[in-house]
């Protein structure tokens, strides 16, 4: 049968393949589109397995909260090149899975990738998507957050998302931005010193203790020193103790309290890719 340019259309949007791509399966299969579709999948499928030992390390890093910002998810589509990892329609594609997340909820980074997407799993998607765009594609990160307000930013060049939450829900928009850009910009490891583990406090009393003895310091006043070494780094490393990006002359915790003496940060999730 003949085929027309509205049905390599129609593919190209079923699929997101490219037009000759559309034409090629479309002529194969005697215009049977359910065929057609299948034909693209598996050319995914052969290419994902002959990439399969590629480096993966682009890609997007997206964040996201719904509609009444109690919920956030955030992800992560790796890609193996800068130039995909600025093409319209891999963050289009990345922007869907993190739709998915938000939707369905999932608990973990497996459940995500066994979801349906276009009456296939997320993870099929990502295989079909690899023979579109002609790279290893592999959703490397989710996590998510739930809280009475959720905030997300997603930093200019789409390698870096974060989510915060607050206590308190109708907090001004952008007080939560304003939080979780610092969350991007100051990599806390906490949100305050309650919630620093017992091994990363343990380490930075040892490392405190062996700089004062290595500067001569006397043995009765090491361990003095070294907790003074601790409550330095709790400051700089919590985010409530820290600095305010914007106004370093107050902390997060005194930024929050400007709009509500009783606000504060329940949580938060970064996420960036390496460079």
């Amino acid at each position: 049968m003949a085929i027309t340019a509205s049905d390599v259309n129609k593919l190209r949007k079923m699929t997101g393949a490219g037009m000759m791509d559309c034409k090629k399966a479309l002529v194969e299969t005697d215009g049977d589109f359910d065929k057609a579709i299948q034909i693209i999948r598996e050319k995914g499928m052969a290419l994902a397995s002959k990439r399969s030992d590629r480096e993966a390390s682009e890609g997007v890093v997206l964040a996201k909260t719904n509609e009444d910002n109690t919920k956030g998810a955030l992800v992560c589509l790796n890609c193996e090149t800068d130039f995909v990892a600025k093409n319209e329609d891999f963050v289009k594609f990345a922007n869907e899975i993190l739709e998915k997340a938000l939707a369905n909820n999932p608990t973990n980074l497996d459940e995500l990738k066994s979801l349906d997407f276009e009456g296939v799993t997320v993870a099929d998607k990502i295989v079909e998507q690899t023979g579109v765009i002609g790279e290893k594609l592999e959703l490397s990160f989710f996590d998510k957050l739930e809280s009475a307000q959720v905030a997300a930013y997603i930093h200019s060049d789409k390698k870096l998302a974060t989510l915060i939450g607050l206590n308190k829900n109708q907090v001004e928009e952008q007080v939560g931005k304003d939080v979780a850009m610092q969350v991007a910009a100051m990599e806390p490891v906490a949100v305050n010193q309650e919630q620093v583990p017992q091994d990363v406090i343990e380490k930075e009393l040892e490392i405190g203790k062996n700089q004062a003895l290595a500067e001569g310091k006397p043995e009765n006043l090491v361990d003095k020193i070294a907790q003074g070494k601790l409550n330095k780094f709790f400051k700089e490393n919590t985010l409530l103790n820290q600095a305010f990006i914007k106004e370093n002359k107050m902390s997060v915790q005194q930024y929050l309290q400007q709009e509500d003496k009783d606000l504060t940060v329940t949580e938060f999730k970064r996420y960036s890719i390496k460079q």
